[in-house]
């Protein structure tokens, strides 16, 4: 029996990718040049690349190209004291993020209820992205109460980082009173952000930070992306 054509070309990359021919992180060739070198057409090299993606050795970034795996997944504790900058440095990744909006607006029930605030009143929230080594890992949503931060917003814009923005408004230290683990299914705008595919497997978290004297300070949600990251509760 002759072996399917995307068979070869899926044992062909695959053996380049283990002898290191091409390494994690690397852009895989266009569907348009892997079709020039094998001299197939573009549905048999989707099923070549599907075939190694089912595998795990390579993954697609939306609007970028398909990609080698960077290999096992990020292993990320949540904790008492969760912090997203010491969470990717301790795994020897380089921490980032970007800021998609701003704005001091009133706040819903959900976020009345987890901070202790009267209904309608007025909260800070950014959404952003999280990134590890310039690769999305999470889109996040921080929420926090307007009267207690009346200055926060320009802290945000210029800090690398919640936590120091909330040093520079009194709060030294916090920790994590509550977090529920959900998988989901990525929307058209997360999968948008986190360079997946519509209904791709997410893991979104629902926290809430309290200060030292247990009064809650941070409503956050963030949806990572599924194969990039282990969720690791620790009991400390």
């Amino acid at each position: 029996m002759r072996t399917a054509i995307w068979t070869s070309i899926a044992a062909t990359l695959g053996a380049e990718i283990a002898s290191g021919q091409r390494g994690p992180g690397d852009r895989l060739p266009t569907e348009a040049e892997l079709s020039a070198r094998f001299g197939v057409n573009r549905h048999t090299v989707r099923r070549a690349l599907a075939d190694l993606a089912a595998r795990g050795l390579v993954h697609a970034r939306r609007g970028a190209g398909v990609f080698v795996q960077d290999g096992p997944p990020l292993n990320y504790p949540l904790g008492r004291r969760t912090r997203r900058s010491q969470n990717l440095l301790a795994a020897g990744r380089e921490p980032g993020r970007r800021i998609l909006s701003l704005e001091t607006r009133r706040c819903n029930a959900a976020e009345a209820e987890a901070l202790r605030l009267p209904p309608g009143a007025a909260v800070h929230a950014m959404e952003g992205i999280s990134l590890a080594d310039g690769l999305p890992l999470a889109v996040f949503r921080s929420v926090l109460p307007a009267e207690r931060f009346p200055d926060l917003l320009p802290a945000l814009r210029e800090e690398t980082s919640l936590t120091a923005a909330l040093a520079r408004h009194g709060v030294p230290d916090y920790t994590r009173a509550d977090t529920k683990l959900t998988a989901k299914r990525a929307s058209a705008t997360i999968a948008l952000h986190l360079r997946l595919r519509e209904g791709d497997p997410i893991l979104r978290t629902v926290a809430i930070n309290v200060d030292a004297g247990a009064q809650p300070i941070e409503y956050g949600h963030a949806w990572f992306a599924g194969d990039r990251i282990t969720l690791s509760v620790t009991p400390d």
